[in-house]
């Protein structure tokens, strides 16, 4: 194989076979396929697109290229699960717990976070003592015994993606469809999950800031995870405004808690719930959406839900009472409330700039070596739709320094469109594919 010939091949339209998608991605992945020349690929598939046949052999090659975590010594479907991310986005956090509890293995690798807000370890670090960093076999075990285990991404796992995004992130080629959905499930595959239930997030905080888009990169993704013979099923969510209330480490940990204790924002639980239903059918745990979802209100109302978190945090090294009284865990040193400078509705909220609030407060990272503050963010009393005046309290900054909570409060205020009507229809679920 000539990879002169591959990117002439494709330049000119033509389809790659499934044994030279192989051995390019291979290639690459040892170094012996340099920079300049999988840039001209990634470019010449960026104009011209791939058959489905291709992005499904290039998605196996990428998930292939490094370790497949076998998942086998876990008894039962494991069903993973995947947001394509946002703000305020803490779904993990209550949704696995849930699902857990009603005899779904979840065996979860999840990352950190590069941006607005921390990921899913970072939120859980929240938790004194919680670790991630564990085996693979004590992963198995705690899954077993426990129903629920989330461990850190390796850096063998589906390595030719890392290297193929950094690459595609400084030539332009991010955002082509099937460049996409290789990168997301090349790193669900290899994680080793029978099925796959998928969060794609649209709107202003989304990567896919159209519905329709959003719509696409999901079917993309539908038709790769089945084709690889794992069972999967996408749910389009809205993100063109913060997911529940609460944007920051710590404080998105407790709207977690207080979600599964039936106390969470409207949009949050439904979205919990909505993922968890197609969670148990995929997982063969109820046959129709009706039964899961009254599952799923049943194992929160019983307040078991709530225990499966407290025992999967003291099982990965937390303490198990924070979870029922989370007012222990870290908290800023300044608490300010930021009211609405007009009157009016609230017709628009930039959710990117809620997020970039927060990583002004030090609740992200800028860099990958950022050290994030888990205790700062903020939490919104008001949201698209809701009539405000000056005496009403748009969000509350929690933050542990004077200027940057002054930055925040800025960004924060400028965030906020308010008009004197409302007449659109909110929707947290958008669509849902592969049922």
């Amino acid at each position: 194989m000539r990879m002169y010939d591959l990117i002439m091949k494709k330049r000119n339209g033509g389809i790659l076979k499934e044994n030279e998608i192989y051995e390019m991605i291979q290639e690459y992945t040892k170094g012996n396929i340099p920079d300049y020349q999988m840039s001209a690929m990634m470019m010449a598939i960026y104009f011209n697109g791939m058959e489905e046949a291709e992005t499904l052999a290039l998605t196996m090659a990428m998930a292939e290229s490094g370790d497949m975590l076998n998942l086998s010594k876990i008894n039962g479907v494991k069903v993973d699960k995947h947001s394509t991310g946002g703000v305020g986005d803490k779904t993990s956090l209550a949704l696995t717990p849930m699902v857990a509890a009603l005899g779904v293995p979840v065996a979860k690798m999840s990352g950190r976070g590069l941006g607005h807000t921390g990921g899913t370890i970072d939120k859980l670090e929240s938790f004194p003592g919680f670790s991630t960093e564990i085996s693979t076999e004590h992963f198995i075990k705690q899954v077993n015994e426990k129903g629920i285990a989330i461990m850190g991404q390796t850096a063998t796992l589906a390595p030719a993606d890392k290297k193929l995004y950094a690459l595609r992130d400084v030539t332009a080629t991010v955002d082509q469809m099937s460049l996409i959905a290789s990168s997301i499930m090349s790193k669900k595959l290899a994680a080793g999950a029978d099925a796959i239930v998928l969060d794609v997030k649209t709107g202003s905080g989304a990567f896919m800031k159209e519905e329709k888009d959003a719509f696409s990169l999901a079917n993309e993704m539908v038709r790769i995870g089945n084709g690889a013979g794992r069972r999967t099923i996408a749910v389009i969510s809205d993100m063109d405004e913060p997911l529940g209330n609460a944007v920051g480490n710590a404080l998105e940990v407790k709207e977690a808690i207080d979600t599964l204790k039936g106390n969470g924002p409207k949009d949050f639980t439904e979205l919990c719930y909505t993922l968890g239903t197609y969670m148990l059918i995929a997982g063969n745990k109820a046959e129709s959406e009706a039964e899961a979802r009254q599952m799923l209100e049943d194992t929160v109302r019983s307040g078991k839900a709530l225990d499966k978190l407290a025992e999967f945090i003291e099982a990965q090294g937390g303490n198990r009472e924070d979870v029922y009284h989370p007012e222990n865990l870290c908290k800023a040193s300044i608490i300010e409330e930021v009211y609405a400078d007009k009157e009016g509705y609230i017709s628009k909220i930039a959710c990117d700039e809620i997020g970039i609030c927060s990583l002004i407060l030090g609740g992200g990272r800028e860099t990958k070596d950022s050290v994030i503050d888990l205790s700062v963010g903020l939490v919104l009393h008001a949201k698209k739709g809701d009539y405000v005046d000056k005496n009403t309290v748009l969000a509350t900054i929690h933050g542990n320094s004077r200027e940057k909570i002054n930055l925040a409060k800025e960004r924060l205020l400028k965030a906020y469109t308010i008009t004197d009507s409302y007449n659109q229809t909110k929707e947290i679920i958008k669509g849902v594919i592969g049922i």
